[in-house]
């Protein structure tokens, strides 16, 4: 399986899909299905019962996971979609850089 260009935390952009044009923080990245929980982005609404965490049960609205292919990076230096190149630096690690503006994406 290759690895995901995007990443826990990242704040990225919806490309495709009912949210299209949104921006939403990265909260968990599935690596296997290639999907992505995007905060606020794809929600559905699922019923439950009643357990700890809610007495009453009921409807529950919550994200469910987005292809990553659909998701782009924000560019830290403009704030618009950008794509992603990786690069080592001087201490052999990864580094993730910004298409548009050059800068390392923290």
């Amino acid at each position: 399986m290759s690895k995901s260009h995007i990443k826990k935390g990242d704040i990225v952009y919806v490309l495709a899909g009912e949210d299209r044009g949104k921006e939403g923080r990265v909260l968990k990245v599935l690596v296997q299905k290639q999907k992505a929980l995007v905060e606020g982005i794809n929600m559905v609404t699922k019923a439950t019962k009643p357990n700890a965490q809610h007495p009453q049960g009921g409807l529950i609205k919550m994200e469910a996971p987005i292809h990553i292919s659909n998701l782009s990076l924000i560019d830290p230096k403009s704030g618009k979609p950008t794509r992603v190149s990786c690069r080592r630096d001087e201490k052999g690690q990864l580094i993730r850089i910004s298409k548009k503006s050059g800068e390392e994406i923290k």
